[in-house]
């Protein structure tokens, strides 16, 4: 059975104008496969759902919940937890057993608090690189504090007259000095 994607190219190729044999070699199929899609004998592939398989740390599953819920708001090491299953005639490996609890561990983070200024108070200046096909080109962003305006001004390289170049043309278009 084929994906997606292999389908949709099946057709891309013969509107293209492509033979049915040209498609078959392009893509590794037979030409009947090719000539059964193009007739649309077969619509989207669906494939059957998988289910899921048993672990050996199910039958633990209600024990590590319980005991991760009982340690909120903190964390009990994978360590710690492992050794307590493993005294429970748990056999498994410490990698495996890392990857099944992370899934239960909650991570709590801090909120965005958000640096005001008033306006025309503050003005940030940083540079970044921008990959662009195989080539990186430096740019000067700056960046008003209460607008959040943005100026950019790409350059080759990331020299201190690039920077003063940048501060000076982006002061220009924010109309002043912050």
């Amino acid at each position: 059975m084929l994906t997606q994607e292999t389908l949709v190219e099946i057709h891309v190729l013969h509107r293209h104008g492509e033979s049915i044999r040209a498609i078959a070699q392009k893509l590794g199929v037979s030409r009947n496969t090719v000539r059964r899609y193009l007739q649309d004998l077969i619509a989207v592939p669906t494939y059957p759902d998988r289910t899921q398989r048993v672990t050996k740390l199910d039958p633990y599953r209600d024990y590590l919940l319980a005991r991760i819920e009982a340690a909120k708001p903190h964390w009990i090491p994978a360590t710690m937890l492992l050794r307590e299953i493993q005294d429970r005639s748990y056999a498994g490996g410490i990698s495996r057993f890392k990857s099944y609890i992370a899934d239960f561990k909650t991570v709590k983070s801090d909120p965005v608090i958000r640096f005001e200024t008033p306006p025309g108070e503050q003005m940030q200046a940083d540079f970044t690189t921008i990959s662009c096909h195989q080539r990186k080109i430096k740019a000067s962003v700056a960046t008003m504090g209460f607008s959040r305006a943005t100026y950019v001004r790409f350059s080759e390289h990331e020299r201190q007259e690039d920077w003063l170049q940048g501060i000076e043309e982006a002061c220009h278009y924010f109309g002043g000095v912050p």
